[in-house]
This record gives C-alpha cells, sequence and structure tokens, in this order.
C-alpha cells in the first residue's frame, strides 16, 4: 500500500497548480484582447508570477526564450525604479538593461492585498511585430542597435493608476503600425491586471501569509529537485562546440565553445572560446543565455527524474553561468542583438544539448532544426492606404531522440509557437499563400526518423521590404547515435516562375507578384539503421 502524501505536501501542491492557472489566464487574456496575428494567432507572449524579491514562483506555458529571461527584466526594473506602488506598470525593452531585443516588450506591475502588503509581481512579455528601426518588423540586418528600433529602460507606462501619456505618444510616434501596437500594449496591461486579480483571490482565500510562504517553498522544492537530477548525471566535464552559420555582414562561421563542469549537485557552465560579439545581430545578451542554460537544465532534470519541476523552475541556484566579456553569449552596448534573441539562442540550446550528450548519450536526442526561420515584411496595404508590418518564425524538423521520431514542422525549443494560419495571414495582410506543406523526406535517417521541415510561399501583393534571418541554411541539424543530419533549409526568392536561391540573413525589396519561399531544416536521425533494416531497403 502507497503511503499518502502529508496535507502540506498536499497544500503545496494546490498552490502549485493555483499560481500556474493565474499565468495560463493571463495568457489566455492576452491572446483574446491582442490586434496582431503575431500574438493572437501564433502566441508569441509569455506571462509569469514572481514573489516579493522578483523571483520567479510560476511561468505559463509560453515561450521558452522569454521566460527564462523575464527574471533580469523584473530585476532591473526593481534595480532602476525601486518600490512599485499599486497600479504602477513598468514597460521596458533595452536588451542592456533587462531586455532581450527590441521587438520583446515587457510590463510589469506589482500585486498588494487590500491592507496593502505586497504578495508579489506578474509580467507580460510580447513579441511586438514593429518597434521601428531601418526595416519593417524591426528585425533588420544592423550593425548596431540603434538601427533595430525603440530602445525603453524601465520606465513607467502608468503611475498610481494613470496613464504616462507623454511616453505613450512617444513609442507610438516611433513605431509603423501605432493602432496594433497600441491594442497590443493594452492586451498586456490586461493580462497583468487578469494575474493581479487571481492572485488577489488566492490570497484572500488561501490566507496571506500562507500563499507567501507557498511561493517561498515553491522556489525551494525546484532548487532541490534540479539538484537532485544533477546528481545523477556523472561527474566529469564535457565540452562541445557548434556555430552561427554567418551575421549577415561577413562574419562565420561564429564559434559557441562550452565547457560543462558538473560535481554531485552543482554544474558549472562555462563559454570560454566562444567568438567575441561581432557587427551583425547574432550577439547575445546575458539574459538570453541564462534563459537557454536554464531551459536546456530544465529538461535534462525533469528526463532523469520522470517529473516536472515546479512551473517557476527555481532559482538555478546550483548552475553558474561564466561568460566571457564582449562575446555572442554576452553582448556590449551598442552591439546589434535582434538575432541573438532567436538564433543565438537556439544554438546555445544546440551546444548545451551536445555537450549533455557525452554524460547522457541514452537520453538526449539529435539536433532540432535550430533556427526560428524569422521573415519580417512591411510596406503599404492597397485595401486601407495603411502602413502594415508582418513578422513571423516558421517551424521545422524536431530532432529525433532515444524513444522515436521527431515531430514534423513545429516550433522547437526556444520557440514555443504556433504557425500562422493561412486565413488569419490573408485576411490580416496583402499576401496570397501560394504553398504551404511538408518537405517531406527532409528529417535525418536513423533507427528515428527527424522531423520534416515545412515549405511556406508567399506571394506578396505590394510592393514590399522583406528580412530574412535564418541558419543551418549551409548544414543541417547533426543526428547523434549513428542518426543522420536533417536537410538544411533553403531561401528562395521566385520571380515570374525563376527561383533565385537566397542567403541566410538578407533584407531586400520585392515587386507585386514575387513569391518568398521559407524552406526550413529537417530535425536529425537518433540513432544507427539496424543492420537488417539496411539489407530490406
Amino acid at each position: 500500500m502507497s503511503q499518502s502524501r502529508s496535507p502540506k505536501a498536499v497544500s503545496l501542491e494546490i498552490f502549485r497548480h493555483l499560481f500556474t492557472a493565474l499565468c495560463e489566464e493571463m495568457g489566455a487574456t492576452l491572446k483574446r484582447a491582442s490586434f496582431s496575428p503575431n500574438i493572437k494567432e501564433r502566441r508569441d507572449y509569455s506571462c509569469a508570477l514572481f514573489d516579493s524579491s522578483g523571483a520567479a514562483v510560476s511561468l505559463g506555458d509560453h515561450m521558452p526564450v522569454h521566460l527564462g529571461a523575464m527574471p533580469m527584466s523584473v530585476e532591473a526594473a526593481l534595480a532602476e525604479i525601486g518600490k512599485l506602488a499599486p497600479g504602477d506598470v513598468i514597460c521596458l525593452n533595452d536588451p542592456f538593461s533587462g531586455g532581450t531585443h527590441l521587438p520583446d516588450i515587457t510590463l510589469i506591475s506589482a500585486v498588494h492585498e487590500e491592507r496593502g502588503e505586497l504578495l508579489g509581481y506578474v509580467a507580460s512579455r510580447a513579441h511586438h511585430s514593429d518597434v521601428g528601426g531601418s526595416t519593417p518588423g524591426s528585425m533588420p540586418l544592423a550593425r548596431e542597435i540603434f538601427e533595430e528600433g525603440i530602445r525603453i529602460p524601465p520606465v513607467h507606462l502608468y503611475e498610481a493608476g494613470q496613464l504616462n501619456t507623454s511616453l505613450w505618444k512617444l513609442l507610438l510616434a516611433n513605431v509603423r503600425t501605432p493602432v496594433e501596437r497600441a491594442g497590443d500594449l493594452d492586451a498586456q496591461v490586461a493580462a497583468l491586471r487578469t494575474g493581479s486579480k487571481r492572485l488577489c483571490e488566492i490570497a484572500q482565500r488561501r490566507g496571506t501569509e500562507e500563499t507567501l510562504t507557498a511561493m517561498e517553498q515553491l522556489i525551494e522544492y525546484a532548487d532541490r529537485l534540479v539538484e537532485a537530477g544533477l546528481n545523477i548525471v556523472p561527474d566529469g566535464c564535457y565540452q562541445a562546440e557548434d556555430w552561427i552559420e554567418d551575421d549577415g555582414f561577413g562574419s562565420g562561421p561564429i564559434p559557441i565553445r562550452v565547457s560543462l563542469n558538473i560535481e554531485g549537485s552543482r554544474l558549472t557552465v562555462d563559454f570560454a572560446g566562444t567568438s567575441p560579439q561581432v557587427p551583425g545581430g547574432v550577439n547575445a545578451v546575458p539574459a538570453i543565455t541564462s534563459s537557454a542554460t536554464r531551459y536546456v537544465v530544465r529538461c535534462i532534470v525533469e528526463a532523469l527524474l520522470g517529473e516536472p519541476l515546479p512551473a517557476g523552475g527555481g532559482s538555478m541556484s546550483a548552475v553558474e553561468l561564466i561568460l566571457p566579456e564582449s562575446s555572442v553569449v554576452n553582448a556590449d552596448l551598442p552591439a546589434s542583438v535582434a538575432a541573438g534573441n532567436v538564433e543565438t539562442s537556439q544554438r546555445i540550446t544546440d551546444v548545451l544539448l551536445q555537450a549533455f550528450g557525452f554524460a547522457l548519450p541514452d537520453h538526449i536526442p539529435a539536433m532540432s532544426q535550430g533556427t526560428m526561420n524569422n521573415t519580417s515584411v512591411g510596406g503599404i496595404d492597397p485595401r486601407n492606404g495603411e502602413v502594415f508590418a508582418y513578422y513571423e518564425t516558421v517551424g521545422g524538423g524536431m530532432g529525433a531522440g532515444p524513444t522515436g521520431p521527431g515531430l514534423s514542422g513545429v516550433h522547437c525549443h526556444m520557440s514555443n509557437s504556433l504557425n500562422t494560419p493561412v486565413e488569419a495571414l490573408e485576411h490580416a495582410y496583402p499576401y496570397r499563400v501560394t504553398h504551404y506543406g511538408i518537405r517531406r523526406n527532409s528529417g535525418g535517417s536513423g533507427m528515428y526518423q527527424g522531423g520534416d521541415g515545412l515549405r511556406r510561399d508567399l506571394m506578396l501583393l505590394v510592393p514590399a521590404r522583406v528580412t530574412l534571418l535564418c541558419e543551418r541554411r549551409t548544414s543541417g541539424p547533426p543526428g547523434t547515435q549513428g542518426g543522420k543530419a536533417g536537410a538544411p533549409g533553403e531561401n528562395v526568392l521566385i520571380c515570374d516562375g525563376v527561383e533565385r536561391h537566397l542567403p541566410g540573413k538578407t533584407s531586400f525589396t520585392v515587386q507585386a507578384g514575387d513569391i518568398i519561399s521559407i524552406r526550413s531544416p529537417g530535425g536529425g536521425g537518433w540513432g544507427s539503421i539496424p543492420e537488417e533494416s539496411r539489407h530490406e531497403s
């Protein structure tokens, strides 16, 4: 007969689900209220709950690249602003002051119970389809951050419940799509209000002291699980390296190297030997590198223990991160960083998984597509005469693993978004989707096949400016344990039926009738094909 859990453990589990539901409801509010397809349809947003010290308690099941970096946003806001009063909403996007890249705007507010005691903080982050800069979509080929859009240090968007109208006007005057931006920011504020209301209800129903104690205990519990998981990893030093193909300005390949040092329940992650920062926007700020590291450690621990961590993931106090100064994993101002968030985060994830693969060969999957296939398009919509700005990431092949084949046409690792439906695209923008399907047999072969990539062709009905930021275009994602690499991706411009292959990172102008074809990589295969299967084929 199994022993029942103690009342204290049961109560903590109830709080765990209450806090998770709070974040999920914040996300549902943001999705419903938003204006842009990028948020409403593709769900490029994240919501989180923090305790009164700013430590993450619960993160919604949203975007890993956002969630692991959001604690630094709260930390930066508290360091800059200090105490937040009821009704205050802090806004920021500056990668060098708590942000990741400029399109990701984070809003933060404090939650106080009716007697004025601070319960914690709620935060919402969303990728805005345009925040100014040199090209529509604010994901340009740029040599410095000043070309990428408007930088927002931690500032009051609302103070004591009153909108900062001067800041509001300033923000909207610096973007190409002010109505859409206003709608999405309002949706983020609505998400904060939802989270604040729910946290107050939890404290009222369960007790303020019990609620605050549960937050602290969940963080401590997650930390104990991380230590228990790391204890299972064999002690030793495990090294790996991978490369960013190029930065769009001739730098490349750009190495990312890591050494994992495991000693009992302690992990040191050292990126010594990684490339210095480069002119193009593949530089990542520490928040991104920390986010990718948290994600990988969490995946490893949950796989080894066979149970999920509390949604906040804990403080990761067992993990020490060593980042070389002025490198592509620890960039300095005024580095361009737009692709660091979306592309370098994926490569950091890949190189960490490869390093763990030496310690845990039977647990680590082959590499997934390793890119977000970032596509930005902007111009004038003839239907209303207004500027449009479109941004999307495109799914691809997931790497196969020791338990089965990889999925096809999905967003992997640091991206957890959806593919925008054809109907939503054609309704919102002057496009026609002329081809949309799986790239059959693009996944790497092996005992288990890697997932296949996607092909999506967009016909522009008006002249437009296009920017592509993609990786895995010269070589596909590696397989593991004898599995083969997936097929590399392709970027193709089709004019009058003639195909012209494009580099992974490029910006160009198209005419009405031109087709942009994004063909995403397949995932790597896992394991050697058994001998008898080879003979049969």
